[in-house]
């Protein structure tokens, strides 16, 4: 599967750190160049967007036009419903502010900073870093490039889609298509776990105008599941391979029961959020890794949160010289350590 398709395929990429999605990918994809994947960038294929759970994804161009109104209800909250920003935007007439920034950005990329400090100025009397967050997160706004390009560094700099890519975002607000791939891609799935990844309330309405287009089946715990009719489901028998995924990864993230990839752990380098970069063995979190040293010299460090079997080890260290040629393809040297508890590392 090419790049653009993979990512189409599962409803985008956490993209919070700009090089996750390549990682994410080189877990996911055959002889994956991530040169491809930052092509797309640079030809606005793929943009940057604050989507699902509020937070930064990769997606296609013409995803981020079709999923930013679905998604709109949730960044609406976040605006609106939380002390951070609510009580800088309460009673303010959005429209002229928005109009503002949206000139703004779509003459030039703007830093945060740089909306700020021109909402101060025109209108030094209301929070201007509130009204700030409320253009980022009201208007559809991506992370311009180069920010996320591979081997590239920049810092985050908004514009609208429509400057970038021409596109505009879809009038449909409805998430039914939008379900309907997400269960293509994750389930079966209750409608509590596409709540847990998308942040959307009220999900039961649309599962059941879908139903008649659905397989549905119990879990262990007799909790309603739902499937597209055409999706294989796995029988547990079927061979796993060790794979390291980057922090909040969408396999970590894309049900409320994580059980069926997370194992019961009491670690908390890894926490309820599944925030950490992890590494899987047959099919379940297995330990946690990162990146250690300075300059072009790296070494991948595992810390094992479960017992490792000796035939697992291996496989282990050798998807993470894989990984590490993806990191640092031109490091002078490079090497896998083992966490050691005695050591601190």
């Amino acid at each position: 599967m090419a790049p653009l398709a993979a990512i189409e395929h599962l409803v985008g990429l956490q993209a919070q750190n700009p090089w996750s999605p390549y990682q994410a990918l080189h877990a996911r994809l055959r002889d994956f160049d991530p040169a491809t994947l930052s092509d797309a960038m640079d030809r606005r294929e793929a943009v940057r967007m604050v989507l699902m759970r509020g937070t930064i994804h990769l997606v296609s161009a013409r995803d981020a036009a079709a999923l930013r109104p679905v998604i709109q209800p949730v960044l609406d909250r976040e605006l609106f419903a939380t002390r951070t920003w609510g009580p800088g935007v309460a009673g303010v007439n959005l429209e002229p502010i928005l109009a503002f920034a949206r000139e703004l950005v779509e003459a030039e990329p703007r830093s945060m900073q740089e909306l700020r400090a021109a909402i101060a100025q025109r209108w030094p009397d209301l929070d201007a870093g509130s009204l700030a967050y409320a253009a980022r997160n009201q208007l559809p706004t991506i992370q311009a490039t180069p920010r996320g390009l591979w081997g590239r560094s920049g810092g985050v700099r908004l514009t609208t889609l429509r400057a970038w890519t021409g596109l505009d975002v879809a009038e449909d607000s409805s998430p039914d298509g939008m379900l309907l791939r997400y269960l293509r891609a994750f389930g079966p799935a209750s409608a509590g776990d596409a709540s847990s990844w998308s942040r959307l309330t009220g999900l039961r309405e649309p599962f059941e105008r879908l139903r008649p287009q659905l397989r549905t089946f119990r879990d262990e715990r007799g909790r309603e599941l739902f499937d597209v009719e055409d999706a294989a489901v796995l029988t547990g028998d079927e061979p796993a391979p060790v794979r390291f995924l980057p922090d909040y990864d969408n396999a970590l993230l894309a049900h409320q029961d994580r059980s069926r990839i997370v194992p019961q752990l009491e670690w908390p380098e890894l926490g309820d959020n599944v925030t950490a970069p992890v590494f899987l063995v047959d099919g379940f979190v297995a330990g946690i890794w990162k990146p250690d040293g300075k300059g072009r010299a790296t070494t991948i460090v595992l810390r094992p949160l479960v017992p490792i079997e000796a035939g697992d080890r291996a496989s282990i260290e050798g998807q993470a010289s894989a990984l590490l040629a993806l990191i640092e393809p031109e490091a002078d040297a490079g090497r896998i350590a083992w966490w050691r508890e005695d050591a601190g590392r």
